[in-house]
């Protein structure tokens, strides 16, 4: 929850972290107060899809790049209709952004949108932090949301945890859209949103897939109404182990054999459709410079990551599913998490990375070419 009015940036601030630490800084973007679990974000570019992620509701991202801002805030990057992050904090804003594509400041964007932030922090200190004890509930206070900090920290700690969260229906559109394919058709893909980004439809629409957008409470009768030549589990927010209803869904989809692909939560439910666990990670994998290994290759990719769960699957054999066989087809370099299945013996697969890449990098595109051989070969 955030309530908020505008004010300037000279306003004091502060962060109240769940354990008690606290941080003292500016008000940056809107002033009032807002709580959400803090999590840091590596990338040193690309806040504008970062904010506008829905995978990241009801998060407090710290941006661990130093300086953010400076190339302001344009019309066509956003990856949804409006930021969903809880609240942001900075270290050095940019005082004047400058980009030919800026229309305005990021500080202008968050006033705009409600969003309550905080700079002037030591955030190098702060992800030290949460690096060491792990992500946790916090609040940003500002203004006339400041008050003695035993209140503060009261107030945090009786926000709701992140784990056994169900956010994805939030976030996701609750009526169908089409996005046409560039150029000729060439496939029907049914794309389940669990709160997808802009730029995943675009990828399949530009290798010729028309992409019939459906809300996250979707049927298999909704998505066979389409006649898919193929379904997609988008990315979301929350806890993977409330999201029963897309997990019977995957399940359907499964059975009927009908190529499959997921991204980041899909990744998720297709591990628990085929009886894989998922668990929280201590501090998560969130920015764009994340390396992962394609074992069916032996490729080492820079990816773009945003994911606090993961799913609990063996690394070293096959494993027998309802569906058959399936075995983890990506892995973090950084600490072994499981970022990707795929079934040996039915068209199925799943990253847990975002290989749509906005804003970067394009190591993963081809996925979505594998996806669309998954069609191809299914038709043949």
């Amino acid at each position: 929850m955030t309530t908020s009015t505008r004010g300037a940036a000279r306003t004091p601030a502060v962060l109240v972290l769940e354990d008690g630490r606290i941080f003292r800084g500016r008000a940056y973007g809107a002033v009032g107060e807002t709580f959400g679990e803090a999590v840091f974000s590596t990338g040193m570019t690309g806040y504008q899809e970062t904010l506008t992620d829905p995978s990241y509701d009801r998060q407090i991202v710290v941006a661990t790049a130093p300086q953010i801002g400076n190339t302001g805030w344009n019309d066509e990057d956003d990856e949804s209709s409006r930021i969903w992050v809880s609240g942001y904090v900075v270290r050095d804003p940019a005082r004047v952004p400058s980009n030919w594509r800026s229309r305005r400041s990021l500080d202008d964007e968050l006033t705009a949108q409600n969003v309550v932030g905080i700079s002037g922090i030591d955030t190098r200190a702060l992800t030290r932090h949460l690096r060491e004890r792990g992500s946790m509930r916090a609040g940003i206070f500002s203004g006339e949301g400041i008050a003695p900090e035993p209140e503060l920290l009261e107030r945090v700690q009786a926000q709701p945890q992140m784990k056994g969260a169900s956010l994805y229906e939030e976030v996701a559109t609750k009526e169908a859209y089409v996005v046409p394919a560039i150029g000729e058709k060439k496939f029907t893909v049914a794309a389940i949103d669990l709160g997808i980004k802009g730029m995943t439809p675009h990828r399949m629409a530009e290798r010729g897939m028309e992409v019939h957008v459906l809300p996250a409470t979707a049927t298999a009768e909704d998505v066979y109404a389409v006649d898919p030549d193929g379904v997609f589990f988008s990315n979301g927010p929350g806890d993977p182990a409330t999201a029963d209803g897309p997990v019977a869904l995957m399940t359907a989809v499964l059975e009927r054999k009908t190529p499959l692909f997921g991204i980041c939560f899909g990744n998720q439910i297709l591990g628990r459709a085929l009886g894989f666990g998922t668990y929280k990670l201590k501090y998560g994998h969130r920015g764009i410079n994340q390396p992962v290994q394609d074992r069916t290759t032996g490729k080492v990719e820079v990816t773009a990551h945003n994911h606090g769960f993961a799913v609990d699957a063996p690394l070293d054999k096959v494993s027998d599913t309802r569906f058959g066989r399936a075995e983890v087809s990506h892995v973090c370099l950084n600490d072994d998490v499981v970022e990707g299945l795929q079934l040996l013996d039915q068209p199925a697969f799943s990253v847990q990375y975002h290989p749509e890449a906005a804003a970067g990098p394009h190591d993963a595109a081809y996925l979505f070419d594998r996806f669309a051989s998954l069609m191809e070969g299914q038709r043949a």
